[in-house]
């Protein structure tokens, strides 16, 4: 299988360049990885890599734009503490965003930035929310119509573990091999869903085959054996950005890393063909959203 990874050499996140070839290969599904990219942590900022910080039942800590911190135990100290570090990771990913696809601008939507303390290896989940496993993003409760999910993670590992990834066969082969065993879209159930409150909208057909592609991905045990992949372990400092709608894959080990999620629609890529909505548009013949 060709590399589903670019890697850039980019030390200084003021100083992304957009570049053709880069954005094509990111709006194909590709990673854009930055081995030489690090997010520093200030001095005070070390006590911090600790999984006690994790308050008890949540898999994360997040902080919106109204900079509400979500998921974080701790004193006052500690939480502030917590809120400005990742806030100036946000800072920074919309910056690095902004230089290398500077086209999104005003198109994009951030959603809350995420610091992530936990091990992946120790997390017990169902299947469905199993993140070892193969697969695209997809929301059971939150219908996008086909808008875009961008992802900027960095590990912040202090022990040397790398965060790693099994990384699949492009977007519109995944489709083609799923495609004939998807469950038809039904519109009376999705009518019904909303009603009972199950999806914050109405669910369109786009968003119940990309649920049903997730699902179909992962619950089929000799695809995730023998699917076309290559694993890759992002090492402390690196950052690496991709669409997660988009790009197959599988986060299989590590602690301890930052991520920043941006929305942007469809038609606002350089290229909007190359989107999963016009993929399984064309694919199915019909008008998905």
């Amino acid at each position: 299988m060709t590399s589903q990874l670019v890697e850039l050499d980019l030390s200084d996140w003021t100083r992304a360049r957009s570049n053709d070839d880069w954005i094509a290969a990111l709006e194909a599904g590709k990673v854009l990885y930055f081995p030489r990219l690090r997010f520093e942590l200030l001095a005070d900022e070390q006590r911090l890599l600790d999984p006690a910080l994790l308050a008890e039942g949540s898999r994360n800590i997040s902080l919106d734009a109204a900079g509400r911190l979500k998921g974080a135990a701790g004193d006052a100290g500690k939480q502030q503490a917590t809120a400005a570090m990742v806030a100036r990771f946000r800072s920074q990913a919309r910056q690095l965003v902004d230089g290398l696809l500077p086209a999104y601008g005003a198109a994009l939507r951030m959603a809350p930035t995420s610091f992530r303390p936990a091990q992946v290896e120790t997390r017990t989940q169902s299947w469905r929310a199993d993140d070892k496993r193969l697969h695209v993003d997809a929301f059971p409760s939150r219908p996008n119509y086909g808008e875009r999910i961008l992802r900027v993670f960095t590990n912040l590992n202090p022990h040397g573990a790398p965060r790693v990834w099994r990384v699949g066969e492009p977007f519109e082969t995944v489709a083609e091999r799923f495609l004939p065993r998807l469950k038809p879209y039904v519109r009376w159930q999705a009518k019904a869903l909303r009603a009972l409150r199950v999806t914050k909208s109405l669910r369109s057909e786009y968003d119940h085959l990309m649920l049903q592609l997730h699902d179909a991905m992962k619950s089929d045990l000799d695809y995730q054996q023998s699917a076309p992949q290559q694993t890759v372990p992002f090492p402390p400092g690196s950052v690496w950005v991709c669409f997660s709608d988009q790009t197959s894959h599988a986060v299989m080990s590590g602690q301890f890393m930052a991520e920043q999620t941006l929305h942007l629609p469809a038609a606002s890529q350089y290229n909007p063909a190359a989107s999963p909505l016009a993929i399984l548009s064309r694919l199915t013949g019909r008008t998905l959203v």
